[in-house]
């Protein structure tokens, strides 16, 4: 059993410790810009994903601001932002509004309860080293739902940047069918503000990158509207803004933990911690390709569980990582999880005492922000790779891909089913390929048979993979489909350094095989077997059927042994002779006869 040190129980314990030293001058810098900007796009989003929840604006607000600073601070991402989002806002009004009218102080109290269940649910799954789980989302998957997901983000903005009425919620192909539908009411003082903030945000991030260019664009389409409001007047224009919000901190929240709450939100309180996990560590995992930093999904897990935890006390609802403000930090410049800390804080201050001035921000200029970020996330490079090389990792990318655009919560794990079931099927097929001895004198490899002269009594097959309950069918066809092709190459030798596992069924199978092919007066032989593997045959009690003498290591005399079993009838009128031995004498020690 390993022993931990000290140092690896702190770290687990206090995991910001272990970017402490990534800290100085300049990363601070970065992390204050990222910080603000972080806490300008929130404001407009919080406000708008509380709604969908059927909460109170403010509570969207509240999910931003300490159980972030929790998920920062515990989890393993450094860009990862945590907060209200979209899916699970859906989530929460789906789970919730039948058993309570959504705003009462029921349904609050219900959905605070589902948040703290939540927390605990994955704080439980972190503890318990379940972020194994993460290895199951493959790089494809996390590019095409990354892609989905920013398509998604740029939908999502689509009414705010052309100024027209599109129902909160509304699926990506109802976005697309909405705006050819309302094309002749798209608001034109609207578009332009959305329009001179993306221009400017464009501009500042390509000639002068060592601005923050998001504000810049914030500040360009704010003044954008300002002047247009002017000169046409606010009724025409309908510019809309933000709004000024109410000024105080997150009030102390007790969630309802009497047995009835309990029995009833206990199941779709696991439906929101898969979920907000699977989201979570996606994202986090997205950002990471980028920012190529290692992501401890157990550590995410106990981030997320504390910080729902927390926020359940703190008049916050269920939150997760957000694709659009981890996108947007990471752009922004942040170099460590202070920027989420410094983002909180500048909400807090936003909330206490420039609230009013909100009121000032376009929504537009919003959109136009955010369509720059959604084209940020969009991995084109890796996707125009993966298209090229892999046929079946392009439909994995696209199956999560569109399945994301059509439902969120349910595109990544199609993606991710899809991905297992094709390496499912790509392991149940280990290769078992022909091969013949290298023809160098002393040599003890062997070459591929294809174009080789092979021994017409003796077969010898490379098989790599496993060979598990999943293969067996498919190895023991290609073994009988041997002798079915040549009836007299009743004897086998499988070059075995490549098989890595063999379980209970593959076990059985080797067994019946070397009993089938004994019945026939062959063999089946194995060179340079794993001992792993030939120590698990001798526990099943295999080897009686198998046979000690089959197992041939290493540069071991393999040729003498298996020459003596096969016909010398055969061997008599062979002319491949492909081994030194067929030169010298015929399978039954007699000398060969000179040829004519």
């Amino acid at each position: 059993m390993i022993k931990r040190s000290r140092k690896y129980w702190l770290y687990h314990l206090f995991p910001f410790m272990q970017w402490k030293h990534l800290v100085d001058k300049q990363s601070t810098r970065a992390d204050l810009v990222a910080g603000i900007t972080g806490a300008l796009i929130v404001l407009p989003q919080g406000v708008a994903f509380a709604t969908i929840a059927g909460m109170p604006p403010e509570y969207g607000l509240y999910a931003a601001m300490l159980p972030a600073i929790i998920a920062a601070l515990f989890g393993s991402s450094w860009h990862l932002v945590s907060g209200p989002t979209t899916a699970i806002s859906i989530a929460v009004f789906a789970a919730i509004s039948p058993m309570a009218d959504p705003g009462s102080p029921e349904f609050i109290s219900m959905v605070l309860t589902l948040t703290f269940l939540t927390g605990l649910f994955q704080l439980i799954l972190g503890l318990a080293r379940m972020g194994v789980l993460v290895n199951f989302i493959s790089h494809t998957v996390v590019i095409g739902f990354t892609a989905g997901a920013a398509i998604l983000i740029a939908g999502s903005q689509v009414k705010n940047f052309f100024g027209i009425d599109i129902a909160r919620g509304a699926h990506f192909h109802e976005v697309l069918a909405e705006l050819f539908r309302q094309i002749g009411d798209i608001n034109p003082y609207v578009t332009i503000v959305g329009a001179v903030t993306l221009a400017a945000g464009i501009f500042a991030k390509k000639f002068t990158p060592k601005m923050p260019y998001m504000i810049v664009a914030m500040v360009v389409g704010s003044v954008a509207a300002w002047l247009i409001n002017i000169k046409f007047g606010t009724d025409a224009t309908q510019i809309k803004t933000v709004g000024a919000l109410a000024s105080h901190l997150p009030p102390i929240s007790m969630p309802d933990f009497s047995y009835e709450t309990l029995r009833v939100v206990i199941f779709p309180a696991l439906v929101v911690t898969m979920l907000a996990l699977t989201e979570a560590v996606s994202i986090s995992r997205a950002i990471a390709v980028k920012s190529e930093q290692r992501i401890d999904g157990n550590q995410e897990f106990i981030g997320q569980g504390l910080s729902n935890l927390v926020g359940a006390f703190f008049s916050s609802y269920a939150s997760c990582g957000s694709f659009n403000r981890s996108g947007v930090n990471y752009a922004a410049g942040a170099r460590t999880p202070l920027a989420t800390v410094f983002a909180s804080i500048f909400l807090v201050l936003i909330l206490l005492l420039v609230a009013p001035l909100a009121s000032y921000l376009p929504t537009a200029a919003m959109a136009g922000i955010l369509f720059l970020v959604a084209w940020g996330l969009i991995d084109f490079h890796h996707i125009f790779s993966i298209s090229r090389t892999s046929r079946a990792e392009t439909v994995t990318l696209f199956v999560t891909l569109i399945g994301t655009l059509i439902d969120l919560e349910k595109g990544i794990f199609f993606g991710i089913l899809l991905s297992l079931a094709l390496y499912l099927y790509r392991v149940s097929r280990p290769t078992v390929d022909p091969s013949v001895p290298a023809k160098e004198e002393g040599a003890y490899h062997f070459i591929d048979a294809r174009g080789q002269v092979e021994c017409p009594q003796f077969r010898i097959v490379r098989i790599n993979g496993s060979i598990f309950f999943g293969a067996v069918d498919y190895v023991r066809s290609e073994l009988m489909e041997i002798d079915e092709a040549n009836p007299r190459q009743k004897t086998v030798m499988v070059l075995s350094s490549g098989i890595n596992f063999v379980d209970v069924a593959g076990a059985e199978m080797l067994e019946q095989e070397a009993r089938r092919r004994r019945k026939m007066g062959g063999g089946l032989y194995f060179y340079r077997c794993k001992d792993s593997i030939y120590k698990f045959l001798r526990k099943a009690d295999k080897l009686d059927d198998i046979g000690d003498i089959a197992f041939f290591p290493a540069m071991a005399n393999w040729v003498e042994p298996i020459y003596a079993k096969l016909d010398p009838e055969v061997c008599r009128t062979c002319k491949a002779r492909i081994f030194a031995t067929c030169h010298k004498r015929l399978p039954d020690g007699s000398l060969r006869p000179e040829e004519p």
